[in-house]
């Protein structure tokens, strides 16, 4: 009997653990398409019992400097402090540069990569896809699991 409740209670702070943890997540995306970094960002930040920090240069805050060494050693840093990448793999992705880098790095750094497929797209991203541990459609329950998960 005393092993049940324990078991239970280690079970209950497991739960409570993985509902408190924030994950630091770093959104390799398109400025060209930010909408679709900005719909995510509000999927996981409203989702209940999830909390998330975000990595990410968004484009309204973006590295001031037109050196990429420079840019690249910020984006090194960031992508070092997330538990997991996530690849928009929107078709755009084959076309971005910078978004394979930075998913290219992550790989090599040893990060997880998720790879999300915008709401509604049909064409998608084979190059966020091939670097990716995971693939999943634009679902906020699905991609809480994969972060969870990945993480």
């Amino acid at each position: 009997m005393q092993f049940d409740t324990a078991c239970q209670n280690k079970h209950v702070l497991l739960i409570l653990y993985i509902m408190a943890r924030i994950y630091n997540v770093f959104i390799s995306h398109s400025w060209d398409y930010a909408s679709d970094l900005m719909g995510l960002r509000r999927l996981l930040i409203e989702r209940g019992y999830f909390h998330v920090q975000f990595e990410e240069v968004p484009p309204h805050d973006p590295i001031n400097s037109y050196n990429d060494n420079y840019i690249k050693s910020v984006i090194r840093r960031k992508l070092a402090e997330s538990d997991v990448v996530i690849g928009m793999a929107g078709f755009y992705g084959s076309f971005s540069g910078w978004m394979k880098w930075e998913l290219e790095t992550a790989k090599a750094m040893g990060k997880p990569i998720l790879a999300v497929i915008p709401w509604g797209q049909t064409r998608t991203s084979l190059v966020v896809q091939n670097l990716a541990d995971k693939t999943v459609h634009w679902n906020t329950e699905s991609i809480v699991a994969a972060i969870r998960e990945l993480a």
